[in-house]
């Protein structure tokens, strides 16, 4: 064995000697001049020439078939994969040596491709069969197919009237006549084809289908396989207790959301497939609706079930539904989507925006990479995390969303918030509330400037209100009886440059809670009223949390961040915390040093000399902490309190992938629209709808449901509930529903809803 030594060494470094090859702790390869020896524990096993593959392949074999290695190291020692040595194994075992040598020329008794069917194999190809249909013609492997086509050359046709035979003998007529319709297009989409997609939006042709049985749509999966179809067209079959066909109830709401249309607008389209873009946002709000909070959640799911609500044969799964998740995220126009949805939404319920409330949602992240910490209040711990801001109206409404870069804070937050607001309400008047997180004099001044109104809690210390200013202050508003102990006055800000209103509000505690306002018009009343209907935004984030699943991340990406973004100083932090504990030791000295001339006797220390001579040491602490807190303050300013965050975090900077995130956020807060549209029908008609209103809703989605079909109507008619005031009222909100005609997405069928009689749905389940 080779070896080296050093001077000083005890022992000599030991290794494998030159051109040999360690394959485990017995068995060694020595090559030298050509050839190659096998070694097992010293002993020669095999000896052959390099080139002789015959010889090396019964070397691999005896190798392992004695014992003395395994397939793994056997294959990496001699540079090939263990399917190849297994390969070898099962022809010496069949053959012997002869076995092991590879003669030239196609194997004997192999069945081979003529030339005619070689064309033949193209040509079934082109007509649209697959690898295995061809190969079971043929009578060869699916393998040997691949390798033919790949030899050919064979590619996806970019059109479709190069694989079809849509004119002459043989074609088929319903082909033909559909492709006459559609011109051919190319399988992948061009920028200019999304162009005339967006501006043809409004007059776009229904979608027809090719398949007479609902339940097997193969010629519409191959026409989009051929990219000829965008999106399959929904058809609907009958059926008696569809799983969960309840759903269907938010359809008008989808359809009132413009959902579709602005997806349209936005995307385009997503390219030639079965589910395209309006199949795709449907199901993903309508999984919202029935509680898959994840797309994961379709496993637990039949997907024929969720295919007869769509009107497919069956729903996307989970690794369809996220490819599409990842096709709409890399387009990167969630934004879009959201200003395009907030505009319908202002046009339909512009008159319950005078009051928007702005509060951040924090989301835990539990990865792997190194991101910003932010404040969970519910936690009451900092955490990596994600923040975005929802702005909801005065009736706790989602109107949009926003993702904040690195956890900004609500102060840094607001500006761009309220130019979404200024783009989407024009210049009327706004009253936008907030929490003591957007506390800034500056801030305040800024808005009152830029034309809006602010309603927010005071922070940090302020004087208290005396008790004798504050009255008794009760009403109605919004049909709530209400009653407040409130003060009224105005205070000054920034040295008297900002004039604001302080309502003070006091508890039966005697805590007082001060609410300032730029609103000089309102009532005090209303002022606190306003500002505790921030309770209705803390409601919808727990709902949407619980629900929703609004804390799940839908994926765990990273990309790139900014590295020049600031952050704060760790080494100034540490400074400055070091400061604070100086600082807080040497207030101490000043109180025990002040006892101690307090209980000074003065028959034994008349002055003020002696006294300071008896407590030298306790002086001398005293003045060394003062020195402690000196030599902090200077150290603390010579360094920056804030850095490059790419001087602060070791490795490359970066931060979650927020469009997946913001796409499924957007289409969670529609579900949740919908759902508040329908329990705003249902409140006339039900008692208790503030109490249970939801939770009916949410049973009657989940319920099953008749479905039947006509050439212009899709019948709903679902079973009853558990009572029957709650079936009453749920058939009222059908009327409801059917007032207002509403036609399923992508068809011309007009959904029309009923309840069962409970009579009637007791025979059906008997029978």
């Amino acid at each position: 064995m080779a070896h080296t030594t050093r001077p000083g060494d005890l022992f000599p470094e030991v290794g494998a000697p030159e051109g040999a090859l360690v394959v485990n702790e017995r068995c060694v390869l020595r090559t030298q001049a050509g050839h190659r020896v096998v070694l097992v524990a010293g002993v020669p096993l095999a000896q052959y020439a390099l080139g002789d593959h015959m010889a090396e392949a019964h070397a691999m074999v005896s190798l392992v078939d004695g014992g003395w290695a395994d397939q793994n190291d056997v294959a990496r020692a001699f540079d090939c994969t263990a399917r190849t040595l297994r390969r070898h194994q099962r022809r010496f075992e069949e053959a012997g040596l002869v076995g092991l040598g590879r003669p030239r020329g196609y194997p004997k008794g192999r069945p081979r491709l003529s030339v005619s069917r070689t064309r033949q194999v193209s040509r079934w190809k082109a007509s649209g069969c697959s690898n295995r249909q061809i190969a079971a013609r043929l009578g060869v492997s699916e393998k040997a197919v691949r390798k033919v086509l790949r030899r050919l050359g064979w590619q996806e046709p970019a059109l479709a009237q190069a694989l079809l035979p849509l004119e002459g003998a043989g074609a088929d007529p319903k082909l033909s006549a559909f492709a006459a319709t559609r011109p051919a297009r190319p399988l992948v989409p061009t920028p200019q084809r999304a162009e005339a997609k967006q501006s043809a939006v409004a007059d776009e042709p229904l979608v027809s289908s090719m398949d007479a049985d609902p339940s097997d749509r193969r010629l519409d999966r191959l026409m989009a396989y051929l990219g000829l179809l965008d999106d399959a067209a929904p058809i609907f079959r009958p059926g008696a207790r569809v799983p969960g066909a309840g759903v269907l109830l938010a359809i008008p709401a989808l359809a009132a959301s413009g959902l579709v249309e602005a997806a349209r607008e936005v995307y385009g389209t997503i390219g030639p497939a079965f589910y395209g873009l309006r199949t795709t946002m449907v199901t993903l709000v309508l999984m919202a609706l029935l509680r898959i909070k994840r797309p994961e959640g379709l496993k637990e799911r039949p997907p024929e079930d969720l295919g007869r609500i769509l009107g497919l044969d069956r729903a996307p799964e989970v690794k369809t539904l996220r490819r599409k998740l990842a096709r709409l995220a890399g387009l990167g126009r969630a934004a879009r989507l959201g200003r395009a949805l907030a505009e319908r939404r202002v046009a339909a319920r512009g008159a319950s925006l005078g009051f928007l409330y702005v509060d951040g949602h924090v989301r835990v992240y539990h990865g792997k990479e190194t991101l910003p910490k932010a404040h969970v209040a519910r936690m009451r711990l900092a955490m990596p995390a994600t923040t975005d801001y929802w702005v909801n109206d005065a009736a706790g409404e989602p109107l949009f969303v926003v993702t904040a870069e690195a956890n900004a804070g609500l102060a840094k937050m607001l500006p761009p918030v309220l130019e979404e607001v200024r783009a989407l309400l024009g210049e009327r008047q706004v009253t936008v509330v907030f929490d003591r997180g957007g506390w800034s004099p500056k801030l305040f001044g800024k808005l009152v400037a830029a034309g809006f109104d602010l309603l927010t809690y005071r922070k940090g210390p302020s004087r208290r209100v005396p008790r004798g200013r504050f009255r008794e202050h009760a009403g109605t508003i919004d049909g709530r009886k209400l009653g407040y102990v409130l003060a009224d006055q105005g205070i000054h800000l920034l040295k008297g440059k900002l004039r604001l209103r302080q309502v003070t509000r006091l508890s039966p505690d005697e805590h007082q809670t001060p609410i300032v306002t730029s609103r000089r018009d309102l009532s005090a009343l209303e002022v606190a009223y306003r500002m505790f209907e921030r309770w209705r935004q803390e409601n919808f984030f727990k709902y949407l949390r619980e629900e929703y699943a609004l804390d799940a991340l839908v994926e765990y990406a990273a990309e790139p961040d900014d590295p020049t973004r600031e952050v704060p100083n760790p080494q100034w932090r540490a400074l400055d915390a070091k400061l604070r504990a100086a600082r807080a030791a040497l207030m101490q000295w000043p109180a025990e040093y002040g006892l101690e001339a307090f209980l000074n006797p003065e028959s034994r220390r008349p002055t003020m000399r002696g006294f300071k001579i008896a407590h030298g040491k306790l002086g001398q602490r005293m003045l060394a902490a003062a020195q402690r807190c000196r030599d902090l303050e200077r150290k603390r300013a010579a360094v920056p309190k804030r850095l490059p965050v790419g001087k602060v975090v070791e490795g490359p900077v970066v931060k979650l992938a927020a469009e997946r995130q913001h796409l499924t956020s957007l289409l969670k807060m529609l579900a949740y629209q919908a759902e508040s549209d329908l329990v705003r029908l249902l409140a006339p008609h039900y008692r208790r709808a503030d109490d249970e209103g939801r939770t009916l809703i949410q049973t009657s989605l989940a319920s099953a449901a008749d479905l039947a079909v006509s050439t212009r109507e899709l019948r709903v008619t679902l079973a009853p509930l558990s009572s029957p005031h709650r079936t009453r009222a749920i058939a009222a909100l059908c009327e409801e529903l059917n007032a207002q005609p509403t036609r399923f997405p992508g068809t011309k069928l007009t959904v029309r809803y009923a309840v069962a009689p409970a009579g009637k749905q007791a025979n059906a389940d008997r029978s």
